[in-house]
């Protein structure tokens, strides 16, 4: 009998913080998901600085996790990993 896969940082499903909430929604996801339905935001809002792709623009809702007007696209992981349990 083959034992249950254990679930690795990305797979593991994480509860976003109400602030989170408002973009990716409050049901828990993995980090993968939760990253993935940001990138959806922000491509949907067009908050992609264009003269510099890899810095997002933050939003009122995006201020609330990112703590200021702008962040790079790498900043973006560790930002996140302050709203997910």
């Amino acid at each position: 009998m083959a034992e249950p896969k254990k679930l690795d940082g990305l797979q593991k499903p994480l509860t976003p913080s109400p602030e989170l909430a408002a973009i990716v929604g409050s049901d828990p996801l993995p980090r993968g998901q939760v990253v993935s339905k940001m990138w959806d935001y922000i491509r949907k809002h067009n908050l992609q600085n264009p003269a510099n792709k890899r810095e997002i623009l933050a939003d009122a809702a995006l201020k609330k996790i990112f703590e200021k007007d702008a962040c790079s696209m790498f900043e973006m992981n560790k930002h996140l990993s302050r709203h997910l349990k």
